[in-house]
């Protein structure tokens, strides 16, 4: 970890794609094909996978939540203060899995994601939330 971060940062993270091939039924009835999420995880997943904690964003948010994409960012995530070692949400402790919610605007499929049935991008098409 670089030295230019707090003790209690979970210091550089970089952002995954996952994408999921399963069909994804919306509650509006809706069904996306195929979708993508996009994560930023601190801390270690234990092995009876039983430390995890998700953590979503408000409506107009992001992933990244903790941590430093690059040294030289200014910022932290949005709730830095809160995740990391010996802060509240643990990452000695948890595994912490922060995600891009389906409809976002930062990498998860939402108006942006192309629309496997037109090939062009869903736009005011993507399903309501």
């Amino acid at each position: 970890m670089n030295n230019r971060f707090p003790t209690n940062s979970v210091g550089l993270v970089k952002p995954r794609i996952i994408h999921f091939e399963e069909p994804l039924e919306l509650a509006c009835g809706r069904i996306l094909p195929h979708f993508d999420l996009v994560v930023e995880t601190y801390g270690e997943l234990n092995r009876a996978a039983s430390n995890a904690v998700l953590i979503c964003h408000a409506l107009s948010g992001h992933h990244h939540a903790a941590g430093f994409h690059t040294p030289e960012d200014k910022k932290p995530g949005w709730w830095d203060e809160y995740i990391g070692p010996g802060k509240p949400i643990d990452t000695n402790r948890f595994y912490v899995v922060a995600l891009n919610n389906i409809g976002g605007c930062h990498g998860s499929t939402g108006p942006r994601a192309i629309n496997p049935a037109t090939g062009k991008a869903w736009g005011r098409d993507f399903p309501p939330l």
